[in-house]
């Protein structure tokens, strides 16, 4: 069998909700996640965010003596929005912003469990690999078989013909935050000349 090429991961872009509501297994995997990459020295970059789990992944991180990139919206820091023990905080102008600049310092994407905001960042990501903008790894982190109907969304758009079967190689699916790490190191780049087939 072939062995698979370990990628060179050093900064790791994490989606994930800013609720505090959502019952404690997924607090649980977000801590845990956290705490991985910052023993592994693996910079997190995220929204910046003081509640819910985008916060529980940035204190477990910093505790496990990682560092955190967080990128926030001149609103959201006037709002008191942001998380104030980060390694460094940047703040943007729009949404969109904040969203480019995320994906411009990672070399890696996994996606947690979240709401619109999530899901929003998690779709436009792929869409991007899909046409070759964003050729790094995409792990969805599956606690709690959270995402379970969109990735049966997924299959049926593909059964349906509005996404080829080849775009499923777009992301990858870890049950655990341990198998989300191995899978950004050892999930193949995608190649930029495959927006050829964005297309059906």
């Amino acid at each position: 069998m072939e062995e698979k090429k370990i990628n060179n991961i050093s900064s790791v872009c994490v989606y994930c909700a800013s609720s505090t509501k959502i019952p404690s297994i997924y607090f649980d995997a977000a801590k845990e996640l956290g705490r991985l990459l910052g023993e592994q020295a693996l910079r997190v970059i995220n929204g910046a965010g003081n509640i819910g789990l985008m916060c529980a992944v940035s204190d477990a991180a910093l505790a496990a003596g990682g560092t955190v990139t967080g990128v926030i919206p001149h609103f959201m820091v006037e709002q008191d929005w942001y998380h104030k023990g980060l390694t460094e905080l940047i703040e943007v102008d729009t949404m969109h912003e904040r969203k480019q600049r995320m994906a411009d310092l990672s070399d890696a994407v996994i996606a947690l469990p979240g709401g619109c905001g999530t899901l929003e960042e998690l779709l436009e990501i792929i869409t991007w690999k899909q046409l070759g903008l964003y050729l790094n790894p995409i792990v969805i982190l599956n606690t709690n078989h959270y995402y379970d109907p969109l990735l049966a969304l997924f299959g049926n758009a593909m059964n349906e013909h509005f996404m080829r079967p080849q775009h499923a190689k777009l992301w990858a699916v870890a049950d655990t935050p341990e198998e989300a790490i191995h899978l950004i190191r050892t999930e193949p780049r995608w190649d930029a000349s495959l927006r050829k087939i964005a297309a059906i």
